[in-house]
């Protein structure tokens, strides 16, 4: 019984842990990367689609990214949906194929991406922490249906906490090495 509600939040905080790491490839850094762009939906034949299934996007050079649609009449739609999504990243197209420059990330913007970048971290900490919450909550309901003991209640604590703290230095260790990208010029 505790072993599976152990199991249970650590497999809540891996999940957690891996949303932050799509977190943080949303923000952007300097240089281009595909991920960028899996928030980018475009109508196809009037179903919005995630990008990369109407298109192959690759890395040209550091700091820019190719767009090539599988369909050319999906070109002026791939503009659209890239120029209304957040990122701020002007398409310019050559016949069938979209170059998306990365532009120059000012201290300013910089300054922002790291500021996000945290709220997403102090996100995934306190999904974290409801994890435990909840995980807490699940071995005191056992210890008051006399189901275990004392004992066994405060070794389960101490593992859950445990977990809880290996979880946390995670998000951590990604926040500091998200910030050290996003601070290299």
């Amino acid at each position: 019984m505790i072993n599976d509600i152990l199991k249970d939040a650590e497999g809540r905080m891996k999940k957690t842990l891996e949303a932050l790491g799509n977190n943080f490839n949303k923000i952007r850094t300097g240089r281009a990367h595909p991920s960028l762009l899996d928030t980018v939906q475009v109508s196809y034949y009037g179903s919005m689609t995630p990008l990369s299934q109407v298109a192959n996007i690759s890395v040209e050079d550091g700091r820019t990214l190719s767009v090539t649609p599988w369909e050319s009449n999906l070109v002026p739609e791939i503009e659209k949906a890239i120029m209304k999504s957040d990122l701020g990243l002007n398409p310019s197209t050559a016949g069938n194929v979209i170059r998306l420059p990365m532009p120059a990330l000012t201290e300013e913007t910089r300054k922002g991406f790291t500021k996000q970048a945290k709220a997403e971290a102090e996100n995934g900490r306190v999904a974290i922490r409801n994890s435990r919450r909840d995980a807490l909550a699940q071995i005191k309901s056992l210890l008051n249906d006399k189901e275990i003991g004392e004992d066994e209640e405060r070794r389960a604590q101490d593992e859950v906490q445990k977990i809880t703290d290996k979880y946390v230095a995670e998000v951590d260790a990604a926040l500091a090495a998200k910030e050290k990208d996003l601070m290299a010029i």
